[in-house]
């Protein structure tokens, strides 16, 4: 067999630290509503379906939960 080296030279840029630190700030921001928002949605939707809420209900619930996360997750 024949040993190959192989010298790496160029290591490539520098890391940015502030924007990867806000790259991921970001998306746990995005993360963190997107689940809030599955969620206010399951149980709404569960209001509305099953809990006999009906849209209107369902809706208003929707809109309470969603208040109660912006209050929560700020």
């Amino acid at each position: 067999m024949v040993d190959v080296a192989v010298e790496i030279t160029e290591k490539g840029a520098e890391m940015d630290n502030l924007a990867h630190e806000n790259t991921y700030e970001a998306f746990l921001r995005l993360f963190k509503w997107s689940t809030a928002g599955c969620i206010a949605l399951m149980i709404a939707m569960a209001v509305g379906f099953f809990g006999g809420g009906g849209l209107i209900g369902g809706t208003i619930v929707f809109v309470i939960l969603t208040a109660v996360f912006l209050y929560l997750l700020k």
